[in-house]
C-alpha cells in the first residue's frame, strides 16, 4: 500500500547527527575521486530518499526541501501518481525514439502542451532532455523560420551551458570562461530589475528606459531590427538572483518584436510550470510568446525539455532537428501525471502558499538591516543579501553563511545570483512547512544580523 501524499507533506526535518554524518562523508569523498569538479555542491548533502518536500540522507536526517531540485520535483520527491505512471510506463516500454516512430503518450503531451500555451494559434512542440536544449531548439527554430542570423538576450539571463545556449546566457563570468568562442551574433540588453538595482530607478521608469535602449541604442547602433531572429527573455530570472521582469516591459518587448517581425522567446525553464501561480510567468503580463521553452518541474524529475511554438513558427523540415531521447515515453508518462496533478490542485497551492511566504517575509526588508530585497512570485523567491539597507552593497558572504546555517537547521536552500538565496519548493507544500521555513530563515537572518 502507498503511503498518502498528506503524510509526506506533514513532515517536518529531523537532525540525528552530525552534519554531514559519518555515511555522508564517505560518499562525499568517494564522489570527490571520481565526480567532474565542474559541479558546484553549497553543502554535504548525501540525498536517499524523499517524499513531498522532505529529503532524507544516507544518515537518517531528513530536510525540508526549498529547493526542489533546482525547481524540478513540482510535484514533489517520489509522487504516487507520478511514480505509477513511470512504473506502468517502464513495464511496457521504455525506448524506441520519437524521433524515427511514434508514441500516443509523446502525442497526448504534446496536445497537453499546446492546449495550456498562450495564445489562440495552433502549437507545435518539439522534445528534448533539458532545459538547454529546448533553448538550443528554439535558437535553431528561430533562425530557420525567419531567415536572420542574429539574437537578442539581456544581462543577467541563465539559458543554460551548451555552446548556443550559453552564449546567449549572462549570469555570471565563470559560465564562459576558458571556453573560447561562442556563437557569434548575439547581442544582450539591460534587464530592468538588473538596471533598477545599479541605478536605483522605479520599475516603469527602469522598463521604459530599457525598452528604449533597444530601440534608440542597439537597434541604431549596433544591430538593425529586421537582422535579428528572436528576443530570448526570462519573465523572472533564475540564476542571477530570481529578479522579476515588470509586467510594462514583457507588454513592450512584445509591441518591439511584433512592430519589427522578430520572434519573442520566453525560457521558461525555471519559472514555468506553475511556479509563479500561473501555467506560464508570461501569463501574468498577458503576453504571448511565439516560442515558449519548458523544463525542469514538466515531469516531476525526469529528464525531458519542450519548446513550444506557434504552429505557422515550427515550419522546419524532417531531418532539421531531432534527438534521441527527447519525448521517451516514460518522461512523457511521467510529464502527463505532473500536468494533471498541477491542474487538479498545485498551481493553485503554489499561489496561496507563495502569498503566506511573501506576507512574512516582505517584512523583513524593514526589521532586518542585511536584507535588501525580497522579490518574486509564487514559490519562486529571491532574497538578497545586503551590508547596509541604505547602499544596497551586496553581501555574498552574509548570503553564504545563511545557506550553511539553514542545511545545519534541516532546511535545503540554495543561492542564486551575487548575494540572493532562492526558495522554489515542490508546489505541494502546506502551512506547516512554509511557516517552518520562514520561521527559521526569519531566525537565521537576525542571528546573522546581530553578530553582523
Amino acid at each position: 500500500m502507498r503511503t498518502d501524499t498528506r503524510t509526506f507533506e506533514a513532515k517536518l526535518p529531523r537532525i540525528v547527527t552530525p552534519l554531514p554524518g559519518p555515511k555522508a562523508r564517505k560518499i562525499v569523498e568517494r564522489d570527490h575521486r571520481v565526480i567532474s569538479p565542474s559541479y558546484t555542491r553549497e553543502y554535504p548533502l548525501v540525498a536517499k530518499a524523499g517524499r513531498g518536500a522532505i529529503i532524507e540522507d544516507a544518515d537518517g536526517n531528513t530536510f525540508l526541501d526549498f529547493a526542489a531540485g533546482i525547481a524540478v520535483v513540482s510535484t514533489g520527491h517520489c509522487h504516487p501518481e507520478v511514480v505509477a505512471a513511470i512504473e506502468r510506463q517502464a513495464a511496457q516500454l521504455i525506448h524506441m525514439s520519437c524521433t524515427d516512430f511514434y508514441y500516443e503518450g509523446t502525442v497526448k503531451l504534446a496536445e497537453r502542451l499546446a492546449a495550456i500555451a498562450p495564445g489562440k494559434e495552433p502549437k507545435r512542440v518539439y522534445f528534448g532532455n533539458s532545459g538547454a536544449e529546448a533553448i538550443e531548439a528554439a535558437l535553431k527554430l528561430a533562425r530557420y523560420h525567419t531567415g536572420r542570423g542574429k539574437l537578442i538576450a539581456f544581462d543577467g539571463a541563465f539559458h543554460g551551458r551548451t555552446m548556443g545556449a550559453l552564449s546567449l546566457t549572462a549570469s555570471r563570468a565563470r559560465q564562459r570562461k576558458g571556453f573560447g568562442a561562442l556563437l557569434p551574433d548575439v547581442f544582450h540588453a539591460p534587464f530592468p530589475d538588473t538596471y533598477r538595482g545599479v541605478l536605483g530607478a522605479p520599475p516603469e521608469q527602469a522598463s521604459a528606459d530599457c525598452l528604449d535602449y533597444l530601440e534608440n541604442e542597439l537597434f541604431r547602433r549596433r544591430v538593425g531590427p529586421e537582422e535579428v531572429a528572436g528576443i530570448f527573455v526570462e519573465a523572472i530570472q533564475g540564476e542571477s538572483g530570481y529578479r522579476p521582469a515588470p509586467a510594462e516591459f514583457l507588454q513592450g518587448l512584445e509591441r518591439i518584436c511584433r512592430k519589427h517581425g522578430i520572434l519573442l522567446i520566453a525560457d521558461e525553464v525555471q519559472c514555468g510550470m506553475g511556479r509563479t501561480g500561473k501555467w506560464w510567468a508570461v501569463e501574468h503580463a498577458g503576453v504571448e510568446p511565439d516560442i515558449i521553452c519548458a523544463a525542469k518541474g514538466i515531469a516531476s524529475g525526469m529528464p525531458l525539455g519542450a519548446t513550444i511554438a506557434r504552429a505557422s513558427v515550427m515550419d522546419w523540415p524532417a531531418g532539421a532537428h531531432a534527438s534521441t531521447f527527447g519525448g521517451n515515453p516514460v518522461a512523457a508518462a511521467a510529464a502527463l501525471a505532473t500536468l494533471d496533478l498541477l491542474e487538479q490542485k498545485y498551481i493553485a497551492n503554489a499561489a496561496r502558499m507563495g502569498e503566506r511566504l511573501f506576507r512574512e517575509m516582505t517584512p523583513w526588508t524593514e526589521r532586518h538591516e542585511i536584507v535588501g530585497d525580497v522579490r518574486g512570485r509564487g514559490l519562486m523567491i529571491g532574497i538578497e543579501f545586503v551590508r547596509d539597507r541604505k547602499t544596497k552593497e551586496k553581501a555574498p558572504e552574509l548570503r553564504n553563511r545563511a545557506v550553511q546555517m539553514a542545511f545545519h537547521k534541516g532546511l535545503l536552500v540554495l543561492p542564486a545570483g551575487d548575494s540572493a538565496i532562492r526558495l522554489s519548493p515542490p508546489l505541494v507544500i502546506n502551512e506547516k512547512q512554509a511557516e517552518f521555513a520562514a520561521r527559521t530563515l526569519d531566525e537565521i537572518i537576525g542571528e546573522i544580523d546581530r553578530s553582523f
